[in-house]
């Protein structure tokens, strides 16, 4: 457990670590190309380094020197199992969803598993997926939720429909892998696709790997088999996600806060729009090529649809404590199959603080300027819930976040850069 120190007349420069979004992805890629890639920037956390493990159990040599990863791809041809292999997932969504595509391109049979909840978080719109693609992966222990069994044989490719709700790694995990299937692939989104700029994200980095991804906005994609992605030296930035917390730090402390190494004009990043949130509550904002600095002022409650950045909300229901008026949180059901379920969580944790906050099926109604007191609180192991329980210490003496070490899924270093504040 850590004790949050309130303070005050903050004014800091803080480098950002690399975006988990885009290693998890430049992994991929790299390991499926042939030959040796360079990836600077890296971030190296618990997810991705589950990522970098499932990767060395197909094979792939990967080696780590500091900022940066070294892959030696392998054109696709994994290693073959020679038996039955089980490849842990921790409770890293991003590496267990890309990795059951990956897999599937293997030879041998695989069990892809992970914690507890990894188990509660559903996957059967994938695995149906893959299927239709030509794998051959089900569901063990229950229908549409891991483990998952893949008996490993490649994938044919075809036209191919998903739904788009719950996930947008479910569209990034096929478009990852498919330029691998024996035929082109055609990908159909059902119904509505949430986190759209993570799906930019991705067909950048393929972009970045040699790989062009033909689409119709939102609603179809189409990757022609035969390509392959090209070893490379690949740069990632900074981690908009993380940087995230210290501009709610300057915003609720009426300090300033600057992030080195977010590139916000150039970014594919969707959570660069906090930055917009922030100014719509206040705050002064001023970008540059790569860097952003943010100033707090007074705060006032806003209406916000957080559909396409739904790892904002945390750090958004933190700042909204200190905001005159009431902030509205919609359109992230979603959130209820992330580390845990983020808006259950955050409405049971605030609630302890004595703020007045309701828990809506798709988002949260946040009652800004009550008074709150100091308290013990659980971060339901969620590394985002952890790191906006900080921002709230910045102001309200006496918080203590249980489980700390959580931050660890995505942000090692965080604790350490936060004291510098």
């Amino acid at each position: 457990m850590i004790e949050i120190r309130p303070r005050q007349g903050i004014d800091s420069a803080i480098p950002v670590p690399g975006s988990k979004s885009i290693t998890h992805r430049a992994l991929i890629a790299s390991a499926l190309a042939d030959g040796e890639s360079e990836i600077e920037g890296a971030l190296a956390c618990e997810d991705t380094l589950l990522t970098i493990g499932a990767l060395r159990e197909l094979g792939i040599e990967i080696g780590i020197d500091g900022r940066v990863i070294r892959v030696s791809g392998k054109g696709g041809n994994f290693s073959p199992a020679p038996g039955p292999r089980e490849i842990f997932l921790g409770n890293s969504g991003t590496s267990y969803r890309f990795l059951l595509s990956a897999t599937a391109l293997a030879r041998g049979d695989y069990l892809l598993s992970g914690t507890p909840r990894m188990c509660e978080r559903p996957i059967g719109d994938l695995v149906r997926a893959l299927n239709q693609l030509g794998a051959d992966a089900k569901c063990i222990d229950r229908t549409g939720f891991p483990p998952v069994w893949v008996s490993a044989r490649g994938l044919r490719g075809g036209p191919v429909t998903i739904s788009g709700d719950k996930s947008s790694q479910f569209l990034s995990s096929l478009l990852l892998t498919a330029p691998y299937a024996e035929t082109d692939v055609d990908i159909e989104i059902s119904g509505r696709l949430v986190s759209l700029p993570y799906v930019d994200v991705t067909v950048d980095v393929m972009g970045g790997f040699g790989i062009p991804v033909h689409r119709d906005d939102y609603r179809h994609f189409h990757i022609r088999a035969g390509k392959r992605y090209r070893p490379c030296h690949f740069r990632i930035e900074g981690d908009v996600s993380s940087a995230s917390y210290f501009w709610a730090a300057a915003a609720v402390t009426r300090g300033v806060v600057t992030t080195l190494n977010i590139h916000p004009r150039t970014t594919r990043q969707g959570d660069i729009g906090f930055l917009e949130v922030l100014g719509e509550m206040g705050c002064r904002i001023i970008r540059e090529s790569d860097m952003v600095r943010v100033e707090g002022q007074g705060l006032r409650a806003i209406e916000a649809d957080m559909g396409s950045m739904p790892d904002m909300v945390p750090t958004l229901a933190a700042v909204a404590l200190f905001a005159r008026g009431k902030t509205f949180i919609r359109n992230v059901a979603h959130l209820r199959f992330k580390e845990s379920d983020r808006l259950r969580a955050i409405a049971l944790e605030w609630q302890r603080l004595g703020a007045k906050i309701q828990e809506l099926s798709d988002g949260l109604v946040i009652q800004g300027e009550t008074p709150l007191a100091g308290t013990a609180l659980n971060p339901h192991n969620d590394h985002r819930l952890a790191m906006s329980m900080a921002v709230i210490g910045l102001k309200v003496p006496g918080i203590h976040v249980d489980n700390e070490h959580c931050v660890g899924k995505s942000f090692a270093r965080f604790w350490e850069i936060w004291d510098s504040l």
